[in-house]
């Protein structure tokens, strides 16, 4: 089954792709998930301040600048892993350097 890990940091506190990179805790966890073959995608997301929230309701549509939620942690990047089950996807997000740094959110992906 997949499931997403929601990458949240402290939007304060932004690390560049490169300090992500050559992190070497992220290397290690990267090389496990791949070591297991259950690494199926991931990339990081730019800032919140560049984002957009869409809004349609009764014909109207509404756009802001910025994240949906307006708070101090914000979704930094995603990562889709094929696992066993929830308990794997979990022991894989604790091990992940930003559940040290920020927090991980694990969710079932539906399947099709």
């Amino acid at each position: 089954m997949e499931y997403a890990l929601l990458i949240f940091h402290d939007d304060g506190a932004e690390l560049s792709p490169q300090e992500i990179d050559d992190h070497p805790r992220h290397r290690s966890w990267l090389a496990e998930v791949r070591r297991r073959g259950v690494f199926v995608g991931g990339q990081r997301l730019r800032p919140g301040h560049a984002a957009r929230t869409v809004r349609s309701r009764a014909g109207d549509t509404l756009v802001t600048d910025g994240p949906f939620i307006e708070a101090r942690e914000q979704v930094g990047g995603f990562v889709l892993l094929d696992c066993a089950d929830l308990d794997e996807a979990t022991e894989l997000a604790a091990l992940h350097p930003f559940a040290a740094l920020g927090a991980i959110e694990v969710r079932p992906v539906w399947s099709r």
